[in-house]
Order: structure tokens, then C-alpha cells, then sequence
């Protein structure tokens, strides 16, 4: 008699690797003035692009405002987007945060500092910080990453 092959089950573990950086900052400018300071202090090109659109668990639609950077050799490739729509947050976990900063790749340690530290030193911005991948989960991942 032919003995059954056993199905055996592996676990992968998370390698923590992610094909974006994400930083949330904080300014009271409106979004094309920090645009406009960006795209000077960062040397990129962020140009207004068509709004992030949400609904929520009513099926309101909210807006929040979205700038992009065109994407060539050399450049990088990043999203500007308004937390705020109204009274109504993208993230709202996140309260304090004005805009986010998302860059369409994983940067080293090392650049992501120094993408910090400017971001920090422009003169617009009150604060800045790096928002690490664990920190977000579920609706509000989805939000800012898999819809930009």
C-alpha cells in the first residue's frame, strides 16, 4: 500500500524589505508653497497632479491634494499628498501630520537621513520625521501606498 506524502507547512518571516520611504511632515504653508520649497531644497520636480480620492465608511468622497514628481533617470520618483481634506484626515492615526512625502523606493539608512535632515532644514517645514513601514496598518497603508 502507497503511504501518503505529508504536506508540510514552512514560514517565511517578513524580510522587512519595502519598495518605498515614507516621511510625514508638518507645515502650516499651503501645499503648493511647500511644493515650490521642495522642489528647491530637494532638487525634484513635484508638479500638481489629479487629487487622491477616498471614501470613507459612509461613502463620503474626500479629496487630499497630491503633487508627483516626474519620473526619469536619475530623479527621484516621490508623491507629495495632503493629510487634510476639510475636517477629514487621510491617516488618522496621525493627527499632527500636514503632508506626506512618499518616495517610490527603498533609500539606505544613510540617504534617508540626509533626505531628513533637509527636509528638516527647509525653512517651511516646523517638523519632519520618518515614518518607518509597521507603524501604518490595514485602511491607512492602504491609503497612502497601494493608492498613490
Amino acid at each position: 500500500m502507497k503511504e501518503k506524502s505529508r504536506i508540510r507547512r514552512v514560514r517565511l518571516k517578513n524580510s522587512g524589505i519595502h519598495h518605498w520611504t515614507l516621511f510625514g511632515i508638518v507645515s502650516s504653508e499651503p501645499d503648493y508653497r511647500l511644493s515650490l520649497a521642495l522642489n528647491r531644497k530637494l532638487e525634484i520636480s513635484l508638479k500638481s497632479s489629479s487629487p487622491q480620492i477616498i471614501h470613507d465608511d459612509k461613502d463620503a468622497e474626500m479629496s487630499f491634494s497630491k503633487f508627483s514628481s516626474s519620473s526619469g533617470p536619475g530623479k527621484m520618483n516621490c508623491n507629495l499628498v495632503s493629510n487634510r481634506s476639510g475636517k477629514s484626515l487621510l491617516v488618522r492615526k496621525m493627527k499632527s501630520i500636514d503632508y506626506f512625502l512618499l518616495i517610490h523606493e527603498s533609500l539606505e539608512e544613510k540617504e534617508s537621513d540626509l533626505l531628513l535632515k533637509s527636509l528638516r532644514e527647509t525653512e517651511c517645514i516646523t517638523a519632519a520625521l520618518k515614518i518607518e513601514a509597521g507603524t501604518l496598518k490595514g485602511k491607512d497603508l492602504k491609503n497612502i501606498i497601494h493608492q498613490i
